[in-house]
């Protein structure tokens, strides 16, 4: 088990203002300077803007690594049972946070997922259609409303 602390949570997501990227937006940090590595959150933005976001990391670099504290595994399970990627590396460590209304730190699990992109990739990773776009804002705007 590796352990990592720190005092402050670490929370970096991309910034885009709507799930459908046009040109991803690279998270990278001085420990981990890679342009394939996405921070998961299940409070930023929906489940598919990531979904899609590793889709797109996959198609320009051909693996995307996930990191999270929680909803990673649903994104790649999703991406593998597609068959768009398949499991290159899991790593999992927990970190102490420090909890912002009792000021103390606390245990958290921490979960890193690399996927490679499948040999299928080209011929099952179509662009989203108007339609499916349409389909997919109108289920964030419900999950917002949720």
């Amino acid at each position: 088990m590796t352990t990592e602390i720190s005092v402050a949570p670490v929370v970096t997501s991309p910034v885009v203002t709507s799930p459908v990227v046009t040109s991803p937006v690279v998270v990278t940090s001085p420990e981990h300077p890679k342009k394939n590595r996405i921070q998961v959150s299940n409070t930023k933005k929906p489940l598919f803007f990531y979904v899609n976001l590793a889709k797109r990391y996959i198609q320009q670099h051909d693996e995307v690594e996930l990191s999270a504290l929680g909803m990673v595994v649903t994104v790649a399970e999703i991406l593998k049972n597609n068959g768009l990627a398949v499991e290159k590396k899991v790593v999992t460590s927990t970190i102490s946070m420090k909890d912002e209304t009792r000021g103390r730190l606390i245990q958290k699990a921490r979960i890193e997922i690399v996927l490679r992109k499948t040999e299928k990739y080209a011929s099952m990773a179509t662009p989203p259609s108007a339609k499916a776009r349409e389909k997919e804002a109108a289920a964030n705007k419900d999950e917002k409303k949720a």
